[in-house]
């Protein structure tokens, strides 16, 4: 089942400005959409209005050709999973799951039996076959979010919506139900779009990713492209890390102070031939201590453990603003020691243009 949202505009009475601009997106049949962004930049919005929770100020939702704008949840066939679980306490596992099915229309619902089967089937896809008796109290965070997947499956959804399914749960349990989703995506084949502020989440889960910041769309792309290509300062800041020099654009080359960076590529993507801006540098793309033709001065500002490497922090021209860098465990440098250092690639952003280069 393809989604199509276009040009959703979504305004609440008496705030500043609208939680949703202008928002088009296309969801293809079977495919596994991340809505990722800061709170406050119109995901869960733009979910409820798919789901037709809420209804927006203009736009409209379309179900493979079918306009669903003016279709209740029930009429429009979806399955919503919520942070919270929203689990009946007083019902049994196997209850909740087979709760959409015992409540609808007696035209409509299945035989007893019947709903009986369905739901321990559930339960079983859900990898909690034997716990049917157990109430939501006897589980653990991710045994009843799992519940919760069931229960959304159990009324065949035409599309599947997650808004933030695993936000209430420990680190830990949210890589495992990650892992366990994936799967149970390439089981079922839902078309099925999740909002959540983890990019890790999302670039692991998703086939692709729409940044939403400020109530717009960003940028829509696979996570490789999400990653390597982002299309906005934001999406560069906020995607991995990344630190952020000041530079200029001269000539159709990138300097940080009187050094050009060697991304003569990027720069001719630029709108303008020439200007101040921002270059994103991710700490695997420097390199400390290569005396190449192109190095530039730096001064190691600090330097600490990470892992099975050590994580400095740089300061290069002279500039207020520091950056991350990863080194060999094998190599220590120390506080204050001068450093050429090179950047293999970054991503450079005119100030106040949505046009980048990068490479």
């Amino acid at each position: 089942m393809q989604i199509r949202a276009v040009d959703i505009v979504k305004s609440f009475p008496g705030a500043a400005r609208a939680a949703l601009e202008g928002v088009s997106l296309t969801v293809g049949s079977g495919e596994l959409v991340a809505l990722l962004g800061p709170s406050g930049g119109g995901k869960t919005t733009l979910l409820r209005i798919i789901a037709g929770l809420d209804i927006p100020t203009s736009g409209k939702v379309f179900f493979g050709d079918e306009d669903a704008s003016q279709k209740t949840v029930q009429e429009r066939r979806v399955g919503f999973v919520f942070q919270s679980y929203a689990l009946f306490k007083h019902l049994t596992i196997e209850e909740n799951v087979a709760f959409g099915l015992e409540v609808r229309d007696r035209a409509d619902r299945p035989p007893r039996e019947e709903i009986r089967r369905r739901a321990l089937e559930l339960l079983d896809l859900v990898k909690l076959s034997g716990l049917a008796g157990r109430r939501p109290a006897q589980l653990s965070g991710g045994q009843r979010q799992r519940v919760a997947l069931a229960r959304a499956l159990a009324v065949e959804p035409r599309v599947l919506l997650l808004d933030e399914p695993f936000g209430a749960l420990d680190a830990k349990v949210r890589r495992e139900l990650r892992s366990w989703l994936r799967e149970l995506h390439a089981q079922t084949g839902h078309t099925t779009i999740f909002v959540t502020h983890d990019q890790d989440e999302a670039l692991e889960l998703a086939d692709r990713v729409a940044v939403l910041n400020g109530a717009r769309i960003e940028q829509i792309g696979t996570p490789d492209e999400i990653y390597d290509h982002p299309a906005t300062a934001f999406v560069n800041s906020f995607i991995g890390e990344a630190s952020a020099l000041h530079a200029h654009l001269r000539d159709g080359l990138v300097y940080i102070g009187n050094h050009p960076v060697t991304l003569p590529a990027a720069s001719r993507k630029a709108s303008r031939a020439a200007g101040e801006g921002r270059l994103y540098v991710r700490p695997q793309d420097i390199v400390i201590g290569d005396e190449g033709p192109d190095a530039l001065p730096a001064e190691i500002v600090s330097v600490r453990r990470s892992g099975p490497t050590r994580r400095a922090e740089i300061a290069i021209d002279a500039q207020t603003s520091s950056v991350e860098v990863d080194t060999p465990s094998s190599i220590v440098y120390r506080a204050g020691e001068k450093v050429p250092v090179r950047i293999l690639r970054g991503a450079f952003f005119l100030d106040g243009d949505a046009a980048s280069a990068s490479t």
